[in-house]
């Protein structure tokens, strides 16, 4: 009977790493596709690849954070309004015609060169915000005041060229791989907290997860991303905040010391020391003991409108076991 058992759990786990492999050589095929389009782009229009993939992961987050848009099919993630691909006084939502498209002022091109301006085609979607943002030119500045006359919102830009930054500095798209904030193996513990009353400073909602651990104890970096924000917080104390590809900002609260050289701007990657544990806030700046020892982790989200918080907790149980498994 053991030898039975032992068989069916040997064959579970193969099939289970099987399934595991298709799955990573599946996303690679993705990342690999997505890549070529930037680059047959670049290649026409001189802006950089990197802004185009920052650009399209930036549109297919939105997608996948909001109701109100359809969620990302093919290869890009990059959302045109029918009326807007083809001109808002077009009486045909599903004009295809490079021509008529252009007449009546819509946004569509043909990108391919197949004779048409399909808004299922991927590169005739990208070629067509390309081309929006050739009106201003190829050079940094310039593209930073295309995208903000195309979003009208100074935190998209940032974001956009925040994600340009990361790809550009690591070469690849494929940046998916987290950490958990401390390193395994050490002293600490953690619960879900998200959603708890506090009370220091006024009523409010816990946004984030507490892990106890040693003072000093390293804070490591969960994912690629920049830094956007370093300082202090009355609440928070000492706290970096770090705003990955996937239009999260995770926060880091409490903290005994910042590494050093670390600054806003800098690119990070999981695993990345970017600070201590410690017990600072609730006060002025330099106020520390007011409670035990322990990083605040929040996450947010930005759906293109605004940010919210949520629930970290999930994650974090993720990475300690993706971590775990790696090691």
């Amino acid at each position: 009977m053991r030898i039975i058992i032992g068989f069916f759990t040997f064959i579970l786990l193969i099939s289970s790493l099987q399934l595991t492999a298709y799955a990573e050589n599946q996303a690679e095929d993705v990342y690999a596709k997505r890549l070529t389009l930037y680059k047959r782009v670049e290649a026409v229009t001189n802006i950089p690849w990197y802004y185009l993939a920052a650009i399209d992961q930036y549109e297919r987050n939105v997608r996948q954070s909001r109701r109100d848009l359809p969620k990302a099919e093919g290869t890009t993630g990059i959302y045109f309004k029918q009326e807007e691909w083809v001109g808002l006084l077009n009486p045909d939502l599903d004009d295809e015609n490079p021509a008529t498209i252009q007449f009546f002022q819509g946004i569509g091109m043909d990108g391919d060169g197949d004779g048409k301006a399909s808004l299922h085609n991927d590169e005739d979607v990208m070629h067509a915000f390309a081309n929006f943002l050739l009106k201003y030119g190829t050079d940094h500045d310039n593209l930073k005041i295309g995208l903000w006359n195309y979003y009208k919102r100074d935190k998209a830009v940032s974001i956009i060229v925040g994600k340009a930054k990361v790809y550009e500095h690591f070469g690849r798209i494929n940046l998916d791989e987290h950490a958990f904030p401390v390193p395994l193996g050490t002293h600490y513990s953690y619960r879900s907290t998200w959603g708890s009353a506090r009370g220091w400073g006024g009523r409010r909602m816990h946004e984030g997860t507490d892990i106890f651990a040693d003072y000093s104890l390293p804070v490591r970096a969960t994912s690629y991303g920049i830094v956007e924000m370093k300082g202090w917080n009355k609440f928070g104390g000492w706290r970096i905040g770090i705003r990955d590809i996937n239009n999260n900002y995770h926060y880091f609260a409490h903290l005994s010391a910042f590494s050093k050289d670390l600054k806003v701007g800098q690119i990070v990657e999981p695993g990345m020391v970017i600070g201590g544990v410690g017990s600072s806030g609730y006060g002025p700046p330099g106020t520390s003991g007011k409670f035990p020892p322990h990083l605040h982790y929040g996450m947010y989200k930005d759906n293109g409108y605004t940010e919210w918080s949520y629930d970290p907790y999930p994650h974090l149980k993720l990475w300690e076991r993706q971590e775990r498994a790696r090691k």
